[in-house]
């Protein structure tokens, strides 16, 4: 009963930060012709180009990267972005399209930070609104690009349509709002750009706890040498550093597999070296 209480719960969350995207979009990036990437920039530049629907131009382009995940990343990743994908554009439909000030510095302001904010929802939640976090994962398994890079030539592709749209004005101001929107989700996650350092101890499931972990999480992990302090016993300590919304996936594997082993989280200020010299901002 907890199980399914917690799964409606996230779901709740889920279409509340769907509901963020959108009124961020439609009543403050939208109205003044402001396209910062994704499939949202798209369906706004879609619209005044083409007169199309904003919510159709999503819903099209969500089915078409959702065809693309299941035929190159398989049915896990396909049904991890399926809800989202789906849900978006509905969302985008329901939140009315109204200019909430004609100040359009102040838009972008509080329509970046809203989305930002929205974004971090759904990272926590292990979810995703679709679009062009696809493409990055596929360029990621065939060609071994970094998603932040992928990211960030996606949404390039969809800044620089401002300026053939728009004009240098929206463009500029594109690349602003996904300044402001990197710098927000930053923060709300982790007060600056930080990792997370996890120390994990066990009696006698460590090793199971690595097999899960080495499974279902692409990071590194140690072994480290430790004495106890009481019975000066050799015992192992395995440690691992994540990006922060990976830790509640991580945690819930530790649990699973042992639900009394002993956990140290810490905040890392930096990391440096493999996997980690992008940040991953969408």
């Amino acid at each position: 009963m907890l199980d399914i209480k917690n799964k409606i719960w996230g779901y709740v969350k889920i279409i509340f930060a769907l509901l963020l995207l959108a009124f961020a979009i439609n009543m403050f990036l939208g109205p003044h012709q402001i396209a910062a990437g994704g499939v949202s920039g798209l369906g706004i530049l879609m619209e005044y180009a083409f007169g199309f629907s904003r919510a159709g131009v999503v819903l099209a382009l969500n089915i078409v990267m959702l065809i693309l995940a299941l035929v190159f990343l398989g049915k896990e990743s396909f049904l991890k972005v399926l809800f989202g994908s789906l849900a978006f554009p509905v969302a985008i439909a329901i939140v009315p399209e109204m200019m909430l000030t004609s100040d359009k510095l102040l838009s972008v302001l509080f329509g970046s930070a809203i989305f930002a904010y929205g974004v971090s929802i759904l990272y926590n939640n292990d979810s995703s609104a679709g679009g062009t976090t696809i493409p990055p994962l596929i360029l990621q398994k065939y060609f071994n690009i970094d998603k932040s890079v992928g990211l960030l030539m996606t949404d390039a592709i969809v800044v620089f349509l401002n300026l053939v749209v728009f004009g240098i004005e929206s463009f500029l101001y594109a690349i602003l709002s996904i300044i402001i929107t990197s710098i927000v989700m930053s923060y709300i996650e982790t007060g600056t750009n930080r990792k997370k350092e996890i120390l994990i101890m066990s009696e006698d499931k460590l090793p199971a706890i690595q097999q899960c972990l080495n499974n279902k999480i692409d990071r590194g992990l140690t072994f480290l040498e430790a004495k106890g302090g009481y019975k000066n016993e050799s015992k192992q300590v395995l440690m691992i550093v994540v990006d922060n919304q990976e830790f509640l996936t991580i945690k819930r594997i530790i649990e699973s597999v042992d639900p009394n082993a002993f956990v140290i989280v810490s905040n890392v200020s930096e990391v440096l070296g493999r996997g980690f010299t992008y940040t991953h901002v969408e």
